[in-house]
């Protein structure tokens, strides 16, 4: 049997003493797209940040390629696309300079990029549909070409597990479509990818499986193609989550 490459064992998280995720399972396996989807509030870019230990664990446990989180220690084989990063703050850089930025696990310290370096951050940059802005500064590029530089970025790291918080969020649907053509191809090369969605977009025809979150705990857990039609459009409005398909969940007293 395949070893998964995440695993989520009745992980709860809490925020300001208040429970935002409560006992969600999760195993990703090699080459597995995976969508989490849920409305705004669901807990789902909770959840993601306490995968790569930016929200603390209240209970339960979390494995990366069978090694508990706090005992992880190879992060070059994680990459994470935040939901929103200020990528043009500090010194002015180019989209190649931030691409390959994505390599500095990859490389030893003080070392120059090798060429199998410099022409894995050009096949990134090539993937996003950004080679032609290479030189250009990130500052002047639209938001929807900076998410794509950000995901160029983690893929210039090679990646085994790709997470990604909403990449589609405030971007057009030319860089919607080229970030789930690039995921597509990393899928098909055996990356395993959990994307965060609030739809599923460009992105459904990659989705494999579909976890749903409402208030923190999963509500479905099942192929795509049940929560979609032949357009790729949801048949659940995410705004209003009392329309997903529902798990039984047991009450407090039951637990």
């Amino acid at each position: 049997m395949t070893a998964p490459v995440l695993t989520l064992a009745r992980v709860g998280v809490s925020l300001g003493g208040r429970p935002i995720v409560r006992d969600v399972d999760l195993e990703v396996l090699p080459g597995q797209v995976v969508a989490v989807l849920g409305a705004n509030g669901s807990g789902k870019s909770t959840l993601i940040k306490a995968v790569v230990g930016l929200n603390p664990l209240g209970t339960g446990s979390i494995e990366l390629f069978g090694t508990p989180l706090p005992r992880f220690d190879q992060w070059h084989r994680v990459g994470y696309v935040p939901q929103r990063s200020n990528i043009t703050a500090g010194v002015p850089a180019t989209v190649r300079e931030v691409v390959a930025s994505g390599r500095i696990a990859r490389r030893r310290p003080f070392w120059p990029m090798s060429r199998a370096g410099r022409s894995t951050v050009a096949a990134a940059m090539e993937a996003v549909g950004l080679a032609d802005r290479a030189g250009h500064s990130v500052s002047t590029l639209s938001g929807g070409q900076q998410q794509r530089v950000l995901v160029a970025r983690t893929l210039a790291g090679e990646p085994e597990l790709l997470l990604l918080d909403e990449p589609n969020a405030g971007v057009d649907h030319a860089s919607q479509e080229a970030i789930a053509e690039t995921l597509g191809t990393r899928a098909a090369a055996g990356a395993s990818v959990v994307v965060v969605l609030h739809e599923l977009g460009p992105f459904a025809p990659l989705i494999d499986r579909v976890i749903a979150l409402r208030e923190g705990r999963v509500t479905y857990d099942g192929p795509a193609d049940q929560l979609i039609d032949g357009q790729g459009h949801s048949h659940h409005h995410l705004g209003d989550p009392s329309g997903w398909p529902v798990l039984p969940v047991p009450l407090e007293g039951e637990r």
